[in-house]
């Protein structure tokens, strides 16, 4: 195991009897432990998750073609934006 994947962190939970049961039940079919079980699926639940959060998906054609255009042709920065790069500038000596 490489120092980026040391595992140093800790995660306890309570749980029912029954959901014990259930997690036991579902790793022994998977052939993994209880920890590698429970870590992976709620590892893969997180990925969905942000997944879901931070992709966009465009489905309807008309809003593909608005994205590109706008990502094609921008418009042009305007003076508030402007004001704004010029106060970054002055402050970073950019």
């Amino acid at each position: 195991m490489t120092a980026r994947n040391a595992r140093s962190e800790r995660f306890d939970a309570r749980l029912s009897a029954a959901d014990k049961q259930l997690l036991d039940r579902a790793a022994e079919l998977t052939g993994r432990s209880l920890s590698e079980f429970v870590l992976g699926s709620a590892r893969e639940a997180a990925q969905r998750t942000i997944e879901r959060y931070e992709v966009m998906v465009l489905t309807d054609p008309r809003d593909q073609a608005a994205f590109v255009d706008a990502m094609l042709n921008p418009p042009a920065p305007g003076r508030r934006l402007q004001q704004a790069v010029r106060r970054y500038r002055r402050a970073t000596g950019q």
